[in-house]
């Protein structure tokens, strides 16, 4: 058991800390304030090779493990929670399907791209009425000619307005009203007409919306995987995904522990620095343990992921740990800075905000749970066994 980081996970883990110390934190508060999607930033991020960190040299990736793009994904959110998302949803949920099950030519059509950063990836599943019930969708693909004919509406779409590529899920087998009957489709941002900005509690500098697709006519090869493999598409896609938004709320948690623990060397009360009252040290004690037993737990999930090996539980272990964690402790910073931890003056505030989506998004916690519990009571296998 080696819990040394290899020398090329370290180069870019730090490749990743000084762009971000470089080109994100001095102007988080700035995007957070107006509303700002960072369009530009995410080139410079591609030229990195960071908008392709796991994806093999020969589709334009830079060939790096999946462990090494979620330490990219924690130094990112660490320092905008909105930049690690964009770039989480870009990979985990567009670039890493394409990949998995795409054809030859749909790999080397879509992904370099994507890896390039020439286009954004966005994951169209959710609908106003499917949620965590995704089997529920009504988007509809209909056999068309020699291709289909796509209508529907889409909720809640990270990257939705900047993004040329859309992984988008609709039921191509009217008879059925369960997930059996959904296929994936890869749709070109003129297929997509967007109908809302979303306004949100945190993630300001992430863009947000709703979308439509009006009887998008698109070819036979716009088809992900095989008709009515689509749930198995999306379900696989937020496995790995999971581990991905685990690794935001630690980068959330691990900025905000940074500024309450600065502050509490800083601030003085009754003659000494507040760091020294037993109070503030549990607090920062709690803090650090948490936050290390949930990197733990990412690490783990992407090494499995890594190594192909079952990692749904882990996943959702991960991320229903990091993200309550990251909620917790971004309350606790808020508390050690006191009035200080209220204002815009310092980032606790925003770091607050950003991670309660965690719990939310990508599965919220309760379904993190009923996964966790399948796993462990064998009922998910039974399940598949009987499907």
């Amino acid at each position: 058991m080696d819990f040394e980081l290899s020398a090329e996970q370290k180069e870019i883990q730090a490749l990743a800390r000084d762009f971000v110390r470089a080109e994100v934190e001095p102007h988080a508060a700035e995007w957070d304030r107006e509303h700002h999607f960072p369009r530009d930033l995410f080139g410079k991020l591609a030229e990195l090779g960071l908008m392709g960190a796991c994806v093999p040299e020969e589709y334009g990736g830079a060939g790096a493990d999946f462990l090494s793009y979620v330490l990219v994904l924690e130094e990112l959110s660490r320092g905008d929670a909105g930049v690690g998302v964009t770039v989480a949803v870009h990979t985990s949920a567009v670039t890493l399907p394409l990949l998995r099950f795409g054809t030859e030519e749909q790999r080397a059509r879509f992904v370099p791209p994507l890896a390039r950063g020439e286009h954004l990836g966005a994951f169209a599943l959710t609908e106003a009425e499917a949620g965590s019930d995704a089997g529920a969708l009504r988007t509809r693909a209909e056999v068309d000619g020699d291709g289909w004919r796509i209508t529907g509406a889409k909720q809640w779409i990270t990257n939705g307005r900047h993004a040329g590529t859309f992984l988008l899920f609709a039921r191509t087998d009217p008879e059925t009203q369960d997930a059996q009957g959904v296929s994936a489709f890869v749709l070109d941002a003129e297929h997509v007409r967007i109908t809302r900005d979303e306004e949100k509690l945190g993630l300001n500098s992430s863009i947000t919306n709703d979308i439509v697709v009006e009887g998008a006519q698109v070819g036979r090869d716009r088809l992900l995987h095989e008709e009515g493999k689509g749930f198995h598409v999306a379900m696989v896609t937020l496995d790995g995904g999971r581990i991905g938004i685990a690794a935001q709320a630690v980068g959330i948690a691990q900025a905000a522990y940074d500024v309450a623990r600065e502050y509490a060397k800083e601030r003085h009360a009754f003659g000494r620095p507040i760091g020294e009252f037993q109070a503030i040290q549990h607090k920062l004690a709690d803090m650090s343990m948490e936050i290390d037993a949930a990197r733990l737990l990412v690490h783990r999930a992407a090494w499995l992921k890594q190594n192909d090996l079952p990692h749904a539980e882990a996943g959702a272990k991960a991320k229903l740990f990091a993200s309550e964690m990251a909620r917790r402790q971004t309350g606790e910073a808020i508390q050690i800075l006191g009035g200080y931890g209220f204002t815009k003056e310092f980032p606790v505030e925003r770091y607050y905000r950003d991670a309660k989506i965690t719990e939310i998004y990508e599965g919220t916690s309760e379904i993190q749970r009923l996964v966790i519990a399948r796993s462990i009571l064998g009922l998910q296998e039974r399940a598949l066994a009987q499907g």
